[in-house]
């Protein structure tokens, strides 16, 4: 089994966590090795829940800081192992899971094992299956199996942030739009009724939406309307009879689920709609006391999050919540993925900052 040494740089730990493959789905030999590497640390209560990893002081501290990262990564696609590289000048660690999101637990892991006597209390969190559907989701699973471990005054999740402070996160929704026809014989195609023609006026209107911004809390979040798949027909000679349309909808984190369906069904008025999925934001939460000497020990201006992150997990319970890690999001999942080493170190240096109270 691998061995993970939590003395070493936290620089020298991402490529160590990412050298260890973790596809969703496939986490059990990095959770064994986390697990082995928390346990070794006298300071640390070691909890285990499936392939989630929790690690916690105990120090009668009157605030509690929940830090959260996820382990999975998606499907590797030649870029593993971990290799060095150079870019105008300055350094990266290239390969799958240095931004999405290792070197953020990397980091956590380096703090955790460091901090005996942090300024606040701390719970560590390592889990599973953040890449895959929600239901399958780790910290969703701990949260029915354990809701005593997420106790806590403020949470951080280490999603990529360019190493900046994001506040909250955005809402998303997923809904099929649906037409119907008449099948019949290419060759005589005006007997049939063509679905696929039918759903022209859905991407119309989907060109025609233009994304609104929303400042919630002080920070600027922009939403979006967009077609992410297509499907229909029968046979290369057959009319097709009915067509579906998957629309994804990110919206503002003002907005609750109900107010999200309303804006999808009134963009599509005379259309079939269903809503198969849907997950509500985050407000950015940085009025709380412990947000607000958060980002003024790492020294960062709050942006808002556009994607969707866990931190609405923790704002659905009641935790004020932000997103703070190592990477650039837009290389989340992308095949040349890879981390400023800088940027690791900056991640480190602000958190030990701020949780030893220096």
């Amino acid at each position: 089994m691998p061995v993970l040494d939590l003395t070493s740089s936290s620089v020298a730990l991402t490529r160590a966590i990412c050298d260890i493959p973790s596809v969703s789905d496939d986490e059990t030999t990095l959770a064994d090795a986390i697990e082995d590497a928390v346990r070794a640390y006298d300071h640390l209560e070691v909890v285990r829940d499936g392939d989630t990893i929790v690690a916690r002081t105990a120090l009668g501290r009157d605030r509690r800081v929940v830090i959260a990262g996820h382990i999975d990564t998606v499907p590797i696609n030649r870029n593993l192992p971990v290799r060095d590289m150079e870019q105008d000048g300055e350094g990266f660690l290239w390969g799958r899971g240095t931004v999405d999101m290792k070197a953020g637990v990397a980091v956590q892991l380096k703090l955790a094992a460091e901090l005996s006597d942090p300024s606040v209390d701390v719970t560590w969190m390592w889990y599973d299956h953040e890449e895959v559907d929600s239901a399958l989701n780790g910290l969703g699973r701990l949260s029915r199996n354990r809701p005593d471990l997420f106790a806590g005054d403020f949470a951080i999740l280490g999603e990529p942030s360019d190493g900046q402070v994001e506040g909250g996160c955005n809402g998303t929704l997923r809904a099929i739009v649906r037409t119907d026809g008449v099948r019949a014989h290419s060759a005589r195609s005006w007997i049939g009724e063509n679905a696929i023609h039918k759903a022209a006026p859905i991407l119309a209107r989907l060109a025609e939406y233009r994304a609104r911004e929303i400042e919630v809390e002080g920070l600027l979040y922009r939403e979006g309307l967009n077609a992410v798949s297509i499907s229909g027909g029968v046979a290369g000679n057959v009319i097709p009879d009915a067509c579906e349309v998957e629309v994804n909808y990110r919206f503002a984190p003002s907005r609750d689920a109900a107010a999200a369906e309303r804006v999808v069904r009134d963009v599509f008025t005379g259309f079939d709609v269903e809503i198969v999925d849907v997950a509500e934001g985050a407000r950015p939460g940085l009025d709380a006391p412990l947000a607000q000497d958060f980002v003024a020990a790492v020294g960062a201006t709050p942006r808002p999050k556009y994607g969707w992150t866990d931190v609405a997990r923790f704002s659905a319970m009641g935790i004020p919540a932000v997103n703070y890690g190592p990477g650039d999001p837009h290389l989340a999942h992308h095949d040349e993925e890879r981390v400023p080493v800088a940027q690791i170190d900056a991640v480190e240096a602000g958190l030990r900052a701020w949780l030893s109270g220096s």
